[in-house]
């Protein structure tokens, strides 16, 4: 089965960078659209970042300029770099992976990462 994987939250002070990654694995033929998103305490969870299979990459308006999104085709990846960080960034982040099982679907699969904790302190 596929399964997707995340890593790199933790604890920063304001000003402070991190690169979350996520991977993904199993029976993949070929990834579509990753990305990211983030849920705050009391707060619905939002789109952050998003990278095609092509490159095209669109940015939420708080991550502009302080966020980059990439992705690595051959090993099923997709980071995100994180500087600038501020207090309004707190958030759990969450991957987000389109993907084909093989090379004849006529549809794409969706899947979740668990969930990262990102805390900047003020």
């Amino acid at each position: 089965q596929v399964q997707v994987a995340e890593s790199g939250g933790g604890l920063v002070q304001t000003g402070g960078s991190l690169r979350l990654s996520c991977a993904a694995s199993g029976p993949i033929f070929g990834t579509a659209t990753m990305g990211w998103y983030r849920q705050a305490p009391g707060k619905q969870r939002d789109l952050v970042a998003s990278i095609g299979s092509s490159g095209t990459i669109s940015y939420a308006e708080p991550a502009k300029g302080r966020f980059a999104i990439s992705r690595d085709n051959a090993k099923n990846k997709v980071y995100l770099q994180m500087d600038s960080l501020k207090a309004e960034d707190t958030a759990v982040y969450y991957c987000n992976v389109r993907y084909k099982p093989y090379r004849s679907s006529v549809r794409e699969y969706e899947l979740w990462g668990q969930g990262t904790q990102v805390t900047v302190s003020s």
